[in-house]
């Protein structure tokens, strides 16, 4: 299953994707579910990917046929956000870019690459088929990324649940793309991704989608009394909102 299969509601469900050296607390469970009646509001509006205008004009920016993104929203990333990260290539031609949460975006964001100057795309997902057959649509239309199949460990520091164990990634980072893991591990699962943060130049660029939920606004709550050497901003662009961050010094 790939971006272009329909999209379902909630996020994509392996057998047990839970390490087993990871206990599941209860209260993490009871908190999760009691922030579902908090943000479903935001969840609904998030099926919407976008419309046929926005898709197709930014189908048109990359030179890829028009059905090349058949299903956007709900889980996966909508138009606004997809826009947001080809005017940041255009823009700033990073030479590095690390996402979470593999899709939509990794189509968009190597074909961006290619087209606007080059780098490199470095993806982690914790769906070990949903990696091969998104590398196997990338191929498809020419493209290529370091796709990696990447199991869950535990959330390091003071972050609720599980984090990615992705092992070595690049030691500079131009471009930290955020979209996973899903919420229905915890509102503030990734929270976790500050654990990069240092690896960004100045200059570097943050882009966590569904920056407008509620668990992620209390996740950008916390990164900004962290990290003040990163300056915050939530775009409204899009359904679900992108908070992007920004190295000062």
């Amino acid at each position: 299953m790939t971006t272009r299969e329909t999209t379902q509601f909630m996020p994509l469900a392996d057998a047990d994707p839970w390490p087993a050296d990871v206990p599941k607390k209860l209260s993490d469970k009871l908190f999760t579910i009691a922030f579902f009646a908090i943000q479903w509001p935001w969840l609904a509006r998030s099926l919407s990917g976008g419309s046929k205008r926005d898709k197709a004009a930014l189908m048109r920016v990359l030179d890829l046929p028009a059905d090349a993104l058949p299903n956007l929203g709900s889980w996966k990333a909508d138009t606004g956000f997809l826009s947001l990260i080809v005017d940041h290539i255009e823009r700033n031609r990073p030479q590095t870019v690390v996402e979470l949460g593999a899709g939509a975006s990794s189509l968009v964001v190597a074909r961006a690459l290619q087209k606007f100057g080059g780098g490199s795309l470095t993806s982690c997902d914790q769906h070990a088929g949903f990696i091969q057959a998104t590398r196997t649509w990338l191929n498809e239309h020419g493209l290529d990324a370091d796709m990696r199949a990447t199991p869950f460990t535990k959330a390091p520091g003071d972050w609720p649940g599980i984090w990615y164990d992705h092992g070595q990634l690049p030691d500079q980072i131009d471009l930290l793309l955020i979209d996973g893991p899903p919420w229905t591990i915890h509102p503030f699962v990734r929270g976790s991704a500050e654990t990069l943060f240092d690896r960004l130049p100045v200059g570097g660029t943050i882009m966590l989608d569904d920056g407008a939920r509620p668990g992620e606004r209390v996740v950008a709550r916390r990164w900004r009394q962290r990290w003040p050497n990163f300056a915050f901003e939530l775009v409204n662009r899009g359904t679900k909102g992108t908070l992007i961050g920004t190295r000062l010094r």
